[in-house]
């Protein structure tokens, strides 16, 4: 007996209790709706356990199809994350739907009419990697049946590999390579290629790959040491075993002694131009305080030849109208 057999018969017991009991406290059609839905997830059983790829902090929908649950009423759901519940749905006999649940996670708005009771998960977390979601049927004093499992899987791509090449790494004039991703999930692997064919030698990579505990998400090191000619091209390869995604950079012919090639020639260029800049932002303002200081003076120094000029107006008018005053003095008294 296979394990799809084990895991057909285990809901088709469960399943049965719930008929029984189902026949025992309502009519005919209660047990006629139950042998129909045995039969149907007896036939889809060994389907439910593929996996659903998740995407980190993207939404996924786990889904759970079951439309011979559109005449049910007075009874629960439950979406289950192994023993933990995740979202209760009442469903009642007025058509009133009460639903709870964690995390925000939902099922679709129209689940009593169309049977479609597909989990809903807002955001894909790293820590739900190959965890197990079930969905349980509840009627009357307790009795469940299993509806559905879903297995889910998650992953996160990498950045795209950071390639350098250092000469004379080691002895005997060998060169190192090292390449660099990080953000992905889960640990990725690493492939060397020389010149786009050839593998490295044993014993000459050594990759780290390392999980961030805050993140779970992986960065990875990997190191290839070895005697290649000047010309040659290394390639390094990182690939998601999830997604099934490879990221490749390409090397040939360029050797750097430090830090990664487009790197270092972006921080060296950046430094230059933010030096520059400083120096002419410097030199701008240094001109402006010069003018500034120099319209001040030119200003007091107008300020003052103008005042100068209307006092000696002033003096000059005075002794004329003294004149005036003894000459109209003279022709009165005579």
């Amino acid at each position: 007996m296979g394990p799809c057999s084990l895991s057909r018969l285990r809901r088709n017991s469960s399943l049965n209790a719930f008929c029984v009991f189902d026949a025992r406290t309502a009519h005919k059609a209660a047990l006629w709706r139950c042998g129909l839905l045995l039969s149907f997830l007896g036939s889809c059983a060994c389907l439910e356990e593929d996996c659903v790829l998740g995407i980190v902090g993207q939404s996924v929908s786990l889904p759970c199809v079951r439309p011979q649950l559109k005449t049910s009423v007075n009874v629960t759901i439950e979406w289950r994350r192994g023993e933990e519940v995740v979202l209760r749905s009442v469903w009642r006999h007025d058509g009133i739907v009460e639903e709870w649940s964690i995390n925000r996670a939902t099922t679709p708005p129209d689940a009593v009419r169309t049977g479609n009771l597909s989990l809903q998960l807002p955001t894909v977390d790293p820590s739900e990697h190959s965890v197990n979601y079930s969905l349980l049927l509840t009627s009357g004093q307790n009795h469940s049946a299993e509806l559905c499992t879903v297995c889910l899987r998650t992953a996160a791509s990498f950045s795209s590999p950071l390639l350098r090449r250092e000469e004379e790494a080691g002895p005997g004039g060998e060169t190192a390579f090292w390449c660099q991703s990080s953000g992905g999930f889960p640990a990725p692997a690493v492939y060397w290629l020389i010149n786009d064919s050839e593998d490295p030698p044993d014993g000459s990579v050594r990759t780290l790959a390392a999980a961030l505990p805050d993140s779970l998400l992986y960065n990875v090191t990997s190191q290839l040491t070895l005697n290649v000619s000047e010309d040659a091209s290394v390639s390094c390869v990182v690939e998601n075993p999830s997604t099934h995604e490879n990221l490749t950079s390409t090397t040939s012919g360029v050797k750097v002694r430090g830090g990664p090639v487009v790197a270092g020639r972006a921080s060296e260029a950046m430094w230059i131009f933010s030096t520059a800049l400083c120096a002419v932002v410097g030199v701008m303002v240094l001109v402006g305080v010069i003018y500034q200081i120099h319209l001040d003076r030119m200003s007091k120094k107008k300020k003052k030849e103008f005042q100068k000029q209307h006092l000696n107006r002033g003096y000059k008018r005075r002794p004329e109208e003294d004149e005036e005053e003894v000459v109209m003095k003279k022709e009165t008294d005579v």
